[in-house]
C-alpha cells in the first residue's frame, strides 16, 4: 500500500453498484484494515471495500446479506473477517461465507488458534469446528482481550475478568457499557458508549474520565502505542507528571478507527474518507 494517495482519499470513483450516489461527504467509515497489498474499510450501511495499491475501490458484496450492518473489521493472518448484525463473515474466494455464528457479531479474534466472537448473546469460541458460549452468556458483548494472565470482556453494563491461576470471575458492573478495550502501562483502559475513557486504578476500581467535551468512539493499540478515536480528531494516549493525557496526532475530523503498515497509519473518518499519514 505504499502508493496510496497521503492526501485525504475522497471516493468520487467507486462503482455505481452501490445503488447510491457516490459521495464521501455521506458515506461514514467505521473500521479499517491494512493488509499488504490492500486496504479493507467498512461502513455500517454501505458495505465492505477493497482499495488497491492503484487506488481503485472494489465492493466486495458477494455472499453478504444486503440487510447486514457492518460493525468491525478484522484481518488476521491474511483473512479478512466481517462482524456483522447477521453474524460472523469470513472473506474467502471472492465472496463472503458464514463463519458459523448467525448473531449479532461485535468482534473477532483468534487468540492462541481459538477463535473469539464478541456477540449480543456473550462472548463464544470456536477451536474446531463448532462455536460455544465462553462467558457472559446474559450480556452483550463488545470487545475483549488476552492476557497472560487475565481473559478481558468488555459487556454492556461494564468488564468482566477472568482469572487463569484462581480459575474465577470477576465483574465489574460500571453502568456503562464498555466498547473498546485496551492496556496502557499496567492499567486496564475502556471505552464507554457515551464516549468516556474508563482507567482502571490496579484496585478493581474505574476512573471516568472526559477530556475537553470530546465523544471518544474507540481505542486501537498498536504495539506500545494507544490510539484514541474521537469526534475531534485522532489521539495517543500518553501520561504526564502522572495524569493521563491525549496528544494530537490529527486534528479537526472525526476519526472511528486507525490501522498501521509499516511507515503509513490509515484513519477512517465519519465525513472525510480514508486518510492516511506518517506513522
Amino acid at each position: 500500500m505504499a502508493e496510496f494517495n497521503r492526501k485525504e482519499h475522497q471516493m468520487n470513483d467507486a462503482p455505481a453498484e452501490t445503488g447510491k450516489p457516490w459521495n464521501w461527504q455521506l458515506f461514514p467509515f467505521s473500521s479499517v484494515k491494512a493488509g499488504e497489498d490492500a486496504l479493507y474499510v467498512a461502513s455500517v450501511g454501505y458495505g465492505v471495500y477493497q482499495i488497491n495499491s492503484e487506488e481503485q475501490w472494489m465492493k466486495l458484496g458477494a455472499g453478504m446479506p444486503q440487510s447486514a450492518m457492518v460493525n468491525r473489521l478484522q484481518l488476521q493472518s491474511s483473512v479478512l473477517h466481517a462482524c456483522t448484525s447477521e453474524g460472523l463473515y469470513q472473506y474467502t474466494n471472492g465472496e463472503w461465507v458464514n463463519d458459523g455464528l448467525a448473531i449479532p457479531c461485535y468482534q473477532y479474534r483468534m487468540l492462541g488458534g481459538t477463535g473469539y466472537a464478541a456477540t449480543d448473546y456473550g462472548l463464544w469460541s470456536n477451536s474446531g469446528s463448532r462455536w460455544e458460549k465462553t462467558a457472559c452468556a446474559d450480556k452483550r458483548v463488545y470487545d475483549f482481550m488476552n492476557l497472560p494472565q487475565y481473559l478481558v470482556v468488555g459487556h454492556e453494563s461494564g468488564v468482566a475478568l477472568y482469572d487463569r491461576f484462581m480459575d474465577e470471575w470477576s465483574e465489574f458492573e460500571l453502568d456503562r457499557a464498555v466498547t473498546s478495550l485496551a492496556v496502557y502501562r499496567g492499567h486496564l483502559i475502556g471505552v464507554s458508549d457515551r464516549g468516556e475513557l474508563m482507567i482502571g486504578d490496579k484496585k478493581g476500581r474505574f476512573d471516568r474520565i472526559r477530556f475537553s467535551k470530546q465523544f471518544i468512539f474507540s481505542i486501537v493499540a498498536k504495539g506500545k502505542d494507544i490510539y484514541v478515536c474521537t469526534d475531534k480528531g485522532l489521539f495517543q494516549l500518553a501520561y504526564i507528571r502522572n495524569q493521563v493525557t491525549l496528544l494530537s496526532v490529527k486534528l479537526g475530523i472525526p476519526v472511528t478507527d486507525v490501522d498501521l503498515q509499516g511507515d503509513n497509519l490509515y484513519m477512517a473518518t465519519l465525513f472525510q474518507g480514508i486518510q492516511m499519514l506518517d506513522a
